[in-house]
């Protein structure tokens, strides 16, 4: 299963939170700072699918999160 990501309105900000987890993985004041921070998360793991949901709980944009490039050059 590919790594997935939502960022949904709650009433104390908005919510970055990894699909079928039971709480968020960070709580936001601003939908931009959700965004960057679920973008982080999947370019981390690995890269993934973002799902941005609007004010009403819809889904209103999606994106692919490619893998995040990882400066170390070390083995292990």
């Amino acid at each position: 299963m590919a790594n997935s990501y939502h960022v949904t309105p709650r009433d104390d900000g908005w919510a970055a939170q990894r699909a079928g987890a039971g709480r968020a993985s960070s709580v936001h004041n601003t939908q931009a700072d959700a965004i960057a921070a679920a973008r982080g998360y999947l370019g981390n793991q690995g890269g993934g699918e973002l799902n941005i949901h609007g004010q009403n709980g819809a889904i209103r944009a999606k994106d692919t999160v490619p893998k995040g490039n990882d400066p170390r050059s070390s083995k292990g």
